[in-house]
């Protein structure tokens, strides 16, 4: 039996390929694999992605879908945050925010879901309510927090 893939679908106004250059411009091991006048094919970390120009429709992005992220560092967090939330992108609360095309993003360090996890429950309550006042997720900020610190 053949295995089948399932490709993420994003429906634009008219700027498909632009914000496939957008999204492959941010991650690394990511590429434009064709530009038609409705459809425009990319893969973005080894996942196959398909955009199309549809026009002005009554379809819009929102956050009920949304890419998650997952980064090992700050410095990774902040690079996508930065770039993502660029000319016109929108911070949300816990890691999560709005691309300048309106497509949601959730930026998360790997130590999120680790120190929130944690068999101590008063641990991961701590964490979580650090998490909660976030916007962008401080790791440092998150692991004062599971230490019982902040």
């Amino acid at each position: 039996m053949t295995q089948k893939s399932i490709t993420p679908f994003l429906w634009f106004d008219t700027q498909a390929e632009e914000a496939a250059k957008f999204y492959c411009s941010i991650f690394e091991d990511s590429h434009v694999d064709s530009v038609g006048d409705l459809v425009v094919a990319f893969t973005l970390r080894g996942q196959k992605f398909l955009a199309l120009n549809g026009g002005k429709q009554d379809f819009h992005f929102d956050e009920s879908i949304s890419f998650y992220v997952d980064c090992d560092t700050q410095e990774e967090v902040d690079r996508f945050w930065s770039l993502l939330t660029a000319d016109g992108g929108e911070p949300n609360r816990c890691g999560w925010l709005r691309d300048k095309f309106g497509v949601s993003w959730q930026i998360i360090p790997n130590a999120l879901p680790e120190l929130m996890n944690d068999e101590d429950e008063e641990k991961s309550k701590r964490v979580f309510e650090a998490m909660m006042a976030m916007s962008k997720i401080d790791i440092a900020e998150l692991e004062r927090a599971y230490r019982g610190e902040a």
